[in-house]
């Protein structure tokens, strides 16, 4: 129990009593009198407020958490006693986060910006439940651990402060992006992708799997008419197929140490730089799950200076879990990344026509070199694309107008680097191998939408 200014003044009255004490004995019996009465009031005050097995804490969030999203925890209040009190909330999240845009929510729907910490001052009416809302930014992936739920009350007459620990502490483990797959499973639902950048790419016409019956155009195929349709209906009814399915994605990820830079994008959430893994991670969860839903087979390996993780092609929803549960914890190393024997690795494993998507990134010398002998012998018998993180700072900088001789410096050697990065990547074009060069925070879009491009047009 602590005691509040106002407890603390009142008691401090005693004092010019007892001066006065020196000149009228008689006060110091009024001095001990006010004396008694104050402690008397404090302790009034505890036991007419509520006690802490009348309140109810509870947190509410995923036990899986986004890396670079906005992840929403919910910690949810409930005073049960009969009398409103002020409070004050706070959560023990792990300190290694960030926390951000915190609401209060009462019951009256009622939303309330308060300060971007852990601590939300509010009013407990009885029996109405009020959800404290706020956000966390995880920096890496990994796993973690919360808390209790700690609560701060104040007595009905304002002269003490009662304040409770609630146990709440559990595990979470945080994962690569969760959140851009729930928005696409939402906005497909809606028939709303290309809000989120997605393009519908099915390509009706051409295939062999059935999609639909419509009535005859122009410059509709004969042999495409359904007469059976035709004739039930007294009209030209024309079969309309799309591209098959059950084909096979390899989503190659490098995890050496080209990927290992944090890129400092301003549209991260997080606040935090991820590094080019990160954001390459999510675009393989991505590409998987969409590949998924079309019935296509998607397999996984992850390298470095030595193959880490191997997944053969499967199909259907638990092959994108097992594919969550290797990435989840994946991290680039400092050595350099040993393509020959990756590849030689996937030749041995693999030797099916695939697509086959390398998450990498371009360097210079004899890694670049080796990057384009070795990727270019796939491309006749699979059909290969490098997918590369492109450094907006570089590009930036080559294309600023310098103003001192070190901006001038400066320029000349991004314009060294993007050139030789150019050039690199027309070399592998020349030898069919198709590129992605895009921004970290395009990537995982960029993806999707070339693989469903890809799809739509028979390449795969």
């Amino acid at each position: 129990m602590l005691l509040t200014r106002r407890a603390l003044l009142l008691l401090l009255l005693t004092a010019p009593l007892l001066a006065l004490g020196t000149v009228a004995p008689l006060m110091i019996y009024v001095a001990l009198g006010y004396l008694l009465l104050v402690v008397a009031m404090v302790f009034a005050d505890r036991a007419l407020s509520p006690k802490p097995n009348q309140f109810s804490l509870t947190r509410h969030n995923d036990s899986r958490l986004s890396l670079g999203a906005n992840n929403r925890v919910v910690v949810r209040v409930t005073n049960n006693s009969s009398r409103t009190v002020r409070a004050i909330a706070r959560d023990e999240f792990p300190p290694q986060f960030r926390a951000s845009k915190i609401l209060l929510d009462s019951s009256a729907q009622e939303l309330v910006q308060v300060p971007s910490v852990p601590s939300f001052p509010f009013l407990l009416k009885p029996r109405v439940p009020i959800n404290l809302v706020y956000h966390l930014n995880p920096p890496r992936r990994g796993d973690y651990e919360f808390g209790d739920l700690n609560l701060r009350w104040w007595g009905v007459l304002g002269l003490m402060i009662r304040q409770a620990r609630f146990p709440a502490s559990e595990h979470v483990k945080v994962y690569p992006n969760l959140l851009d797959i729930r928005k696409y499973e939402l906005q497909a639902r809606k028939g709303m992708l290309q809000e989120i950048g997605l393009r519908q790419a099915r390509m009706l016409g051409s295939g062999t799997e059935f999609e639909r019956l419509r009535e005859y155009q122009l410059d509709d195929e004969f042999r495409k008419i359904d007469w059976k349709a035709t004739a039930r209906r007294g009209k030209p009814v024309t079969r309309e197929f799309e591209t098959e399915k059950s084909q096979t994605i390899m989503c190659l990820l490098d995890a050496g140490r080209l990927m290992r830079p944090p890129v400092n994008d301003a549209a991260n959430e997080s606040g935090h730089a991820l590094a080019k893994i990160d954001y390459s991670v999510n675009a393989v969860l991505m590409l998987s799950y969409v590949a998924g839903l079309r019935g296509d087979r998607v397999g996984l390996l992850s390298f470095a200076d030595e193959v880490t993780n191997y997944l053969a092609p499967r199909a259907g929803r638990g092959q994108f879990y097992k594919m969550l549960a290797t990435l989840y914890a994946i991290e680039s190393q400092p050595v350099e990344s040993d393509y020959v024997r990756a590849f030689a690795y996937l030749g041995t494993k693999h030797k099916k026509r695939s697509l086959i998507v390398i998450f990498s990134d371009i360097a210079t010398g004899i890694a670049a070199d080796t990057l384009v002998k070795q990727i270019a012998p796939l491309s006749p018998r699979h059909l290969v694309l490098l997918v590369a993180i492109s450094d907006p700072t570089v590009v930036q900088l080559a294309r600023q107008m310098p103003r001192t001789s070190i901006g001038v410096y400066e320029r000349a050697v991004a314009e060294q680097l993007v050139d030789e990065r150019t050039l690199i990547l027309e070399k592998l074009r020349q030898r069919g191998v198709m590129t992605l060069d895009v921004p970290a925070n395009q990537l995982t879009v960029a993806v999707v939408n070339k693989y469903l491009e890809l799809k739509a047009r028979g390449r795969i």
